[in-house]
């Protein structure tokens, strides 16, 4: 279906938390704030935005209450189940990159304007699709070194074709260092984006080779050993 974006939108700005178009972010909302958000959006579009929190600004200006990126997701709510304590339970999807360009209201809860922000495909249609091929390969590789409980994510990935959507299914549900999600974030060129998520990548599966070498035939638990 066809959504109008509109110029105001709710924000909960989350520490360690990256948002990404077409990712599925389960919540659980509980602060008051944020019931009296979830209460007036399901009133309205069912539309509110996740912005993370900029850490190195709030140490830089303590006095800075909840100071977010200037690039978050906005996201619209798939299901929303109320508990009987009061507390709910969401499944927000991703719909697209917006630029917060001011905060406009800080109560009962944040009220943000924001800008649409559009990717390009930075590439030819041939060179993108080699690079979410690339981009695959790289996730099975760093899945097979560090077994996981994301196997599910990652056999879900090998259905996605769209290139920009596959990036940001993978950087969202695969990636581990918050900063860096932030970066992969704010690439509006879907080239760039997954040639820097592949290079990161790299360095992680290379990281990982030279500590099993290093570690030889040692359990995890006695590493200290060697």
């Amino acid at each position: 279906m066809e959504i109008t974006l509109p110029d105001l939108v709710p924000v909960m700005t989350l520490p360690n938390v990256t948002f990404f178009p077409q990712a599925l972010l389960p919540l659980h909302i509980f602060e008051p704030r944020y019931r009296e958000m979830l209460s007036d959006t399901l009133d309205s579009n069912r539309l509110f935005a996740v912005a993370g929190l900029n850490e190195e600004e709030q140490r830089l200006k303590p006095e800075t209450s909840e100071p977010p990126h200037q690039i978050a997701s906005v996201g619209i709510i798939r299901a929303c189940q109320k508990n009987a304590n009061g507390t709910s339970n969401l499944l927000l999807q991703g719909l697209c990159r917006v630029a917060i360009q001011a905060i406009e209201q800080e109560q009962p809860y944040r009220v943000i304007r924001v800008r649409a922000l559009t990717s390009e495909p930075g590439g030819s249609a041939e060179d993108n699709e080699w690079q979410r091929r690339e981009l695959s390969r790289l996730l099975s590789i760093k899945q097979k070194l560090t077994p996981s409980d994301n196997r599910g994510i990652t056999a879900f990935l090998k259905t996605v074709k769209d290139p920009e959507a596959f990036a940001d299914i993978a950087a969202f549900s695969l990636c581990d260092n918050p900063s860096f999600k932030q970066k992969l974030l704010e690439i509006l060129d879907v080239n760039r984006r997954m040639l820097l998520f592949a290079e990161h990548l790299r360095a992680q599966i290379a990281e990982i080779k030279l500590h099993r070498k290093l570690q030889g035939p040692l359990s995890d638990d006695r590493v200290g050993e060697n």
